[in-house]
């Protein structure tokens, strides 16, 4: 999946992996994709409920080789 911009969260506990989202989202426009990779498995109920709550769209997570990688639609 093409993304506009990578953040890498990878050994990160959390808050770390939201605010660093929540911060490389902020430099996107609207409609770009931000890729995020994370090995935090709360994670994966993390950026779903930030989302929901931010407005933005989760298109796609994957986990594979004990990393989360999600696509972020910024709203």
């Amino acid at each position: 999946m093409k993304s506009d911009k990578v953040v890498d969260a990878k050994k990160l506990a959390c808050p770390m992996p939201i605010i660093k989202t929540k911060k490389a989202i902020n430099e996107l426009q609207p409609g770009e994709v931000l890729e995020v990779h994370a090995t935090d498995k709360g994670a994966k109920n993390d950026f779903t409920a930030w989302t929901n709550s931010s407005g933005h769209e989760l298109l796609k997570q994957v986990e594979e080789d004990n990393v989360l990688t999600f696509w972020i639609k910024k709203g």
